[in-house]
C-alpha cells in the first residue's frame, strides 16, 4: 500500500523524550507497547531506518490471543532487523480514527501493518500461521534491502559447500534447521554435506526425519534423486564393461545403453551420461514408455536445473523433440 501517515493528522504531541528512535534502541529492545502518543515516534520515524510491524489488537479478540505471541517469536527470530509495536485499539480510539481515515483497514482485528519509510509498505488481517508470518516479514525486510539472519545462513553454508568446506557447510545447515525446523534448505543442505563427507546412511536417516509436508518439495526431492541415482551408480559401474560389450554386440540394446549412463553418472561423467540417453532416445524414444528421456529428467532433477549439464542436455533433447 501507498498510504502515507501524515504527521498533521496526529494530534496528540509526541511526548516528552522527543526525537526518533531509529537507531537508538537497544538490542533486545524489540518488541513495545505503543499508544497514540507515541505512534510517530515508535513507528513513523522509527522506520525511516527500521521495518516496523504494528499489531492492532483488542482483549477482547480471540484470533489477537493466537497471532501475538506467534508475531513476536519470528521477530526476536529476525534478530533485531525489524520491530514490533503493539496497539490497542479500544484504548487508542483516536489513533485509531486517524489512521482509518488515512485507508488503513482496522474495521477488524487483528491487523498487521509493515511501516517503512514513515509509510505503510504491506499489511495483513486475520491470525496467520507461523510460516505465512515469516514470508509476511521476508517481503518487507526485502523491500528495505535486508533480509532474515537465516537467509544470510543459508548463503553461508552454500557458500561454504561450494569452496569444498562440506564439514564447515553441514554444521551451518545444522543450525539453519535449529533455527528454522521447517525450512527444506536446511534438510537438503545437510543430507548433501553428509553425502559429500562419504555419510550416505546418515544422509538417508535425514531424508527420512524431513517433515511430511515439506517431502515434495523442490529441494528434498533434488537430494533424494541424488541419492538414488547413487546407489544405482554403484550397481552400475560395476557391471561398466558388461554394458559397453552389450552396446558393441547390438547397439539396440536401449537397457544396456540406459544402465550404461547410470554408471557414467556415477562416474562423474555427466555428458557422457547425457549423450548416452539422447542416444537411446534418439534410435527408440518410445521404447519402455519413454523410459530414456524419464532417465535423462532425473539427472536434471538431480543436478540442478542451473547445472551446464542439465543446460546443455535439456538444449540437445529440445532439438530432438522438435526437429
Amino acid at each position: 500500500m501507498d498510504v502515507i501517515f501524515d504527521p498533521n493528522r496526529q494530534a496528540a504531541p509526541q511526548g516528552a523524550a522527543g526525537g526518533s528512535l531509529a537507531g537508538a534502541a537497544p538490542a533486545d529492545d524489540l518488541i513495545r507497547d505503543g499508544d497514540q502518543r507515541t505512534f510517530m515516534q515508535d513507528v513513523v520515524e522509527a522506520s525511516r531506518t527500521t521495518p516496523i510491524l504494528v499489531d492492532f489488537w483488542a482483549t477482547w479478540c480471540g484470533p489477537c490471543k493466537t497471532l501475538t505471541p506467534t508475531i513476536e517469536k519470528v521477530v526476536r527470530a529476525a534478530g533485531g532487523r525489524v520491530k514490533l509495536v503493539k496497539i490497542d485499539i479500544d484504548k487508542n480510539r483516536q489513533l485509531v480514527q486517524q489512521l482509518t481515515q488515512l485507508g488503513l483497514p482496522l474495521q477488524s482485528v487483528p491487523t498487521v501493518a509493515a511501516f517503512w519509510q514513515g509509510q505503510i509498505a504491506d499489511l495483513f488481517q486475520g491470525a496467520q500461521p507461523e510460516g505465512e508470518i515469516k514470508r509476511f516479514i521476508e517481503g518487507v525486510l526485502k523491500l528495505a534491502g535486508g533480509q532474515m539472519p537465516t537467509a544470510d545462513l543459508l548463503a553461508e553454508a552454500r557458500a561454504a559447500a561450494e569452496e569444498g568446506d562440506h564439514q564447515g557447510a553441514l554444521q551451518i545447515f545444522g543450525a539453519l534447521a535449529q533455527e528454522e525446523p521447517e525450512n527444506p534448505e536446511a534438510y537438503a543442505g545437510i543430507a548433501r554435506s553428509l553425502l559429500a563427507l562419504g555419510e550416505e546412511e546418515q544422509a538417508l536417516q535425514v531424508l527420512g526425519q524431513v517433515p511430511a509436508k515439506l517431502a515434495d518439495h523442490a529441494a528434498i526431492a533434488s537430494v533424494r534423486g541424488t541419492l538414488e541415482l547413487a546407489a544405482e551408480g554403484r550397481k552400475a559401474r560395476e557391471k561398466l564393461a558388461e554394458y559397453e560389450s552389450r552396446l558393441a554386440a547390438d547397439p539396440d540394446d536401449h537397457a544396456a545403453r540406459i544402465e550404461l549412463a547410470v554408471a557414467l553418472n556415477a562416474s562423474d561423467d555427466r555428458a557422457g551420461a547425457v549423450d548416452a540417453l539422447l542416444e537411446a532416445f534418439r534410435r527408440d524414444r518410445a521404447w519402455n514408455e519413454e523410459a530414456a528421456r524419464k532417465q535423462l529428467l532425473k539427472f536434471f532433477e538431480a543436478w540442478g536445473f542451473a547445472d551446464p549439464a542439465t543446460v546443455a542436455g535439456r538444449r540437445k533433447l529440445s532439438a530432438l523433440l522438435f526437429r
